[in-house]
């Protein structure tokens, strides 16, 4: 699914400040002030320097390291994922050489793992709802009186992100997300109309 593996992408890039992924820096504050929202985040200038203050996802040296030997320390099945030692650089603090299903695998199992006892509670937690709703959406089953729970849990989701990370965060893979549960739904009304027209009813007779 490739609005998980983006989205997925940013998360990660942006907690650890992956250069050339994290969508925050002195761009995206500036933003914030023009905003005029989260104004504790203004960047301070410091002589020839300007500081970014660190916002509530933002993690430290040893948090990163904490994240990553974690994940380092992973062993998974054989066949279930890339080898995620592998994939970590602890000199550079970053993952390297993820493929569409290990972003897969990692925003539904690895991550809430990962970021357990690091974040700030409820940045925590918003993204734990986060994996958990990728994980409800690419179950081989999804009951269609879920669906509407599912889509109420999204749209609190995005709100609750948008409380922490910068607006910059928000590009249009991460927008996309509010719409999964609609294409489920549509998926699931073809395949009805397919199965009964199968069994000798017509388009008429669905819509009726």
């Amino acid at each position: 699914m490739h609005v998980e593996k983006n989205v997925c992408d940013s998360l990660i890039g942006t907690i650890l400040n992956i250069n050339g992924k994290t969508k925050d820096g002195l761009n995206a504050l500036l933003d914030l002030i023009e905003m005029n929202i989260h104004g504790e985040l203004a960047p301070i200038e410091m002589g020839k320097r300007t500081y970014l203050p660190p916002a509530s996802y933002t993690m430290s040296k040893d948090e990163k390291i904490s994240f990553c030997q974690c994940l380092k320390g992973v062993k998974v099945p054989q066949g279930h994922s890339s080898n995620v030692k592998s994939l970590m650089s602890m000199q550079d603090l970053k993952l390297i050489g993820l493929k569409s299903h290990d972003f897969h695998i990692f925003m539904q199992q690895l991550l809430p793992v990962a970021i357990r006892g690091i974040l700030p509670k409820n940045v925590r937690h918003t993204i734990t709802h986060l994996c958990s709703f990728f994980s409800s959406i690419c179950c081989k089953i999804i009951y269609p009186s879920k669906l509407d729970e599912l889509q109420n849990e999204i749209v609190v989701i995005l709100c609750e992100l948008e409380m922490f990370f910068p607006p910059s965060f928000f590009d249009i893979m991460v927008h996309l997300a509010v719409h999964l549960v609609r294409e489920v739904y549509e998926n699931f009304e073809r395949l009805c109309e397919k199965s009964l027209s199968s069994r000798g009813f017509n388009d008429s007779k669905v819509h009726s």
